[in-house]
Parts: structure tokens; sequence; C-alpha cells
């Protein structure tokens, strides 16, 4: 697995959650661990195809997940992550994905990704443990988003 495969959603994300949240995060240290998907935890998965193909799960507490809708919805209180929430943050990876996907065409790397599916346990998550490069990005006053890529 190249370290290079997680800079552009590394990169995407920190625009993106610059652009949609207003919070410049930090990047915390890269890393290879076991994907495990824990309770309490929103999961976000998409797939890709192509020359790379494998999924992008970006993984973040219930916590964090309604601090960064609230954010999105103009500092709108939210306290359950409800229809409307799942779909913000939904598209949150959506975003991050596609812009990510781009910086690889223009590195002449051809993807296309699958929309996003939002997990909220475990059990429907359907995934065996597995290697993935991470790194988390930590946004202060919110929590952290994990970046998880399992490339085949």
């Amino acid at each position: 697995m190249k370290a290079e495969y997680i800079n552009p959603f590394l990169e995407s994300a920190r625009i993106v959650i610059e652009q949609v949240i207003m919070i410049r995060p930090a990047t915390g240290q890269l890393g290879v661990k076991d994907v495990k998907f824990i309770e309490d935890y929103i999961w976000i998965q998409i797939g890709m195809t192509g020359q790379m193909s494998g999924d992008i799960v970006f993984g973040l507490s219930e916590e964090v997940a309604l601090k960064i809708i609230s954010a999105m919805m103009g500092g709108f209180a939210i306290s359950e992550i409800d229809e409307m929430g799942s779909s913000a943050i939904s598209e949150l990876g959506n975003m991050i994905s596609g812009n990510a996907s781009t910086m690889l065409f223009n590195q002449g790397v051809r993807v296309d990704i699958t929309p996003p599916v939002v997990l909220r346990s475990a059990q429907a998550a359907g995934f065996e443990p597995k290697k993935a490069l991470t790194i988390p990005l930590i946004m202060d006053g919110i929590g952290e988003l994990d970046i998880q890529v399992l490339i085949a």
C-alpha cells in the first residue's frame, strides 16, 4: 500500500472541511492499522473502481458527526442524527472523495467513486477487519475524522 494513495484524500479533506466547516484541520500520524468498526461511530464508505480499486472509509464518533452536521447547517444545534443529518455527513464524504478523484485524475490515475454509504453499526458494515492506510484529521473544538484507505 502506497502513502501517495491517501494524499489526495487528505488534501481534499483539508480543503472541503475548511470551506464547509470553517476550520483548518491538523494532520495526525499516518499509519497502517486494522479497520475495526466500533459502535457509536459513523462510517462513510465510498468505493473506488478503475486504476485503483477498494474503499475509502471516513470514521468519526457520533459526537464529532453532530458537531460537523451543526457546522454544515450554519451552526443550528443538532442533538441527534436524523435523515437530514445523515444526508449532510454523507455529502461531506462525497465532496471529499469527488475532489480527491479529480486530483488523482490530474495525476494520471483514473478512478470512479461510488455514492457514499453511511453505516451506523458494525453489523451493517459487513466489513471484515482489514489493514488500511489511515490518517486522522484533527479539528480544533470538534474532534477527529479518520481517513482510511483500503486499496486492493
